[in-house]
């Protein structure tokens, strides 16, 4: 593990269109894709286990059945890998958001569970929706500076009611990566730590080993798709968390003549159902693959390097990059971005017209590139900006470039 990555990263190479009336072949991103945050485009190798797995349920075989579920079995081992955990300590999800809601449902009040203000909504509503119905109540804390969490603040918030926290590995607009450890010395063995990793895993190496509990789907980082999410629960918390949406597929009896039969033992307590069996057989394939390529450490390292050049290229064309105190080891595979004097909407559009794919929010605009972005990337991203920035103008016979600063930037919301 940790090793380096192996031969170039996945090749970026455009296919054009098919005609009007037949099908679009089939092609990877284009080379000024750099939303991974929002979505990674399914990877080859996670592509091709969904599509195997997708004929085996299109067969029905009972032997196919049978290979179904060792696919769903072989993806919570290589999970397990990832997580250094035991596999029967990982169940798989539907979502990232489902994850947490079945946690949320899990967790027992009366108490208190520590939300950060300013978190995303996936790992808010499930808590707001379980407080007054049996779970603890819900406490949101302001950050330090921006959205940070710190150790020292988690500490002047902990009263003797708080049984939980919850927080996000890598902030969704900053980037920021939350120090997992710090966190739970400061919890300690009796508070669980929650964590929601889905922009961290597949990006950064993260300190799970910290999290008593942590959920990420494979739709960003890992490049997966939809259908599955990691859903981690350590035994060192089972018996503090009750089997809340635990149905038939999360029991030793399914069919005993009395219900309810008792859980089945580890994560897999709290399954509702079975897991969708094509999405797990791509998330397991997707964890393979980053492990083969090294993984967190490795993958990172270049995430970490072609987002470093990105932000090189904003700064230069004079762009405000947002949390950019922090350092190498801090931020994750994001960093956000404004221009000041310029409309956010009309330098979203700009970048999207030359083909650099961001997230726009309100007046920041986020780049999360990938272990397989391209170098051209930074540049069709320094030459849009450029174009942005400045005005080729011909006055009295003379060309010359100005700043242009007359555009109007769009209040937030």
């Amino acid at each position: 593990m940790n090793a380096p990555i192996p031969g170039p990263p996945e090749a970026v190479t455009p296919v054009a269109p098919g005609p009007a009336t037949g099908p679009t072949p089939a092609r990877g991103p284009m080379p000024g894709y750099v939303d991974f945050a929002r979505i990674g485009p399914l990877s080859r190798r996670a592509g091709a286990a969904l599509a195997a797995a997708t004929a085996l349920a299109g067969r029905a075989d009972p032997a196919d059945l049978d290979r179904l579920f060792a696919l769903s079995d072989a993806a919570r081992s290589s999970a397990a890998r990832l997580l250094d955990a035991r596999p029967h300590e990982i169940a798989l999800a539907p979502s990232t958001s489902h994850g947490l809601f079945t946690v949320a449902a899990a967790l027992p009040g009366p108490g208190t569970v520590l939300v950060p203000r300013g978190e995303f909504p996936a790992n808010v509503y499930p808590w707001l929706r379980f407080a007054g119905r049996g779970g603890p109540d819900v406490r949101l804390i302001d950050p330090d500076g921006e959205r940070h969490i710190t150790p020292d603040l988690l500490r002047r918030h902990l009263t003797p009611d708080v049984t939980a926290f919850t927080v996000s590995a890598v902030d969704s607009l900053t980037g920021h990566v939350a120090p997992l450890a710090a966190l739970k010395e400061v919890l300690g063995p009796g508070r669980l730590l929650i964590v929601d990793a889905i922009q961290g895993l597949g990006a950064v190496p993260l300190e799970a080993d910290a999290a008593d509990v942590l959920v990420s789907g494979g739709q960003k980082w890992l490049r997966a798709g939809w259908g599955a999410a990691l859903m981690l629960i350590r035994d060192r918390c089972g018996e503090r968390l009750t089997p809340g949406l635990g149905g038939w597929a999360g029991v030793t009896e399914p069919f005993a003549v009395r219900h309810p039969a008792p859980s089945l033992p580890g994560a897999a307590a709290h399954l509702a159902t079975n897991p969708d069996f094509p999405a797990a057989a791509a998330i397991g394939a997707a964890v393979d693959d980053l492990l083969h390529q090294g993984g967190p450490a490795a993958v990172g390292a270049r995430i970490r390097a072609t987002l470093a050049e990105l932000l090189d290229r904003a700064r230069q064309a004079g762009a405000e990059i947002l949390s950019d105190g922090l350092d190498h080891q801090e931020r994750a595979g994001i960093g956000t971005f404004r221009l000041p004097g310029h409309d956010p909407g009309t330098v979203h559009r700009a970048l999207e017209a030359v083909g650099v794919i961001t997230t726009r929010r309100d007046e920041w605009i986020r780049l999360s590139p990938h272990a397989s972005t391209p170098a051209a990337a930074a540049d069709l991203f320094a030459e849009a900006l450029r174009t942005l920035t400045h005005r080729t103008t011909r006055t009295h016979g003379t060309t010359h470039s100005s700043t242009d600063a007359q555009e109007s930037t769009c209040p937030t919301s």
